[in-house]
């Protein structure tokens, strides 16, 4: 197995652990996770380039459970979980643009899916998680890191 697919499916164990044994997204659980993102990224970008074709992608999420999550932990993240995106232009009294639930929930499901893959299909896990960063998961990715980085910087973790 390679190497780098290797250290890619121990952090992808790691986060989906964090994420399945969340009771409280105090500042303890989103320092773990604000660690854990870096080296997630640099574990999918040291796996290389899919084939960047959404036909050869197999994710179809269970959105039920999917939402169940991102419930969960929005409402366990409270006033930590939105954000504005670099994009946004007013703040005016609507909702803000980006949401860490979402982010982490998506990035969950993309993980999970390709660790229930290992078994049967390891080169298709490799090439859904691959493909997927490049088309969906990388920007919840980036966003979610940026996020964390400006609750740290505001002294909010």
């Amino acid at each position: 197995m390679n190497p780098h697919f290797e250290k890619m499916t121990g952090v992808a164990r790691a986060y989906c652990g964090l994420i399945e044994k969340v009771e409280v997204a105090d500042s303890t659980w989103l320092r773990e996770m604000s660690m854990l993102l870096p080296r997630l990224h640099a574990c999918v970008e040291a796996l290389g380039t899919g084939s960047g074709k959404k036909e050869e992608y197999t994710l179809l999420p269970d959105l039920d459970a999917r939402f169940e999550l991102f419930v969960l932990l929005r409402d366990l993240l409270g006033n930590r979980d939105g954000y504005w995106l670099e994009f946004d232009v007013t703040r005016d009294s609507q909702g803000m643009s980006g949401s860490l639930a979402d982010d982490l929930t998506d990035i969950y499901c993309e993980l999970k899916h390709g660790l229930r893959l290992l078994e049967e299909e390891p080169d298709q896990a490799l090439e859904d998680w691959r493909n997927g960063y490049h088309i969906h998961w990388g920007r919840h990715l980036v966003d979610a890191e940026r996020h964390l980085y400006e609750l740290r910087s505001q002294e909010r973790l």
